[in-house]
């Protein structure tokens, strides 16, 4: 949202490691999780579907990675949602669940 509202935003990163040990992260039903990325996606797919292509091609900066169109970015969280699931159903299956 802050690529479409701002021109070529700075995003603010933040460590992934250092957040997964905090309490909620370590102890909350996984299903709050899980709720929590089914409605963002749903919300993101809202607003994805009607950008127009000139909106895709806006950007952000990220600090470590440098700039990214919100199209390539799009593209990469499908990319990487997909690369966890895979991991996920590897996991199920070599545990026989």
């Amino acid at each position: 949202k802050l690529a479409l509202t701002e021109e070529n935003p700075t995003i603010k990163p933040y460590d992934e490691a250092t957040w997964a040990e905090l309490d909620d992260a370590k102890f909350a039903p996984v299903e709050l999780s899980l709720g929590m990325l089914d409605a963002l996606h749903t919300r993101w797919g809202m607003s994805l579907r009607k950008l127009t292509p000139e909106q895709r091609k806006r950007t952000f900066n990220h600090p470590e990675s440098g700039v990214w169109s919100i199209e390539k970015n799009a593209a990469m969280y499908a990319w990487h949602g997909r690369h966890h699931v895979a991991h996920i159903k590897g996991l199920r299956d070599r545990m026989g669940w």
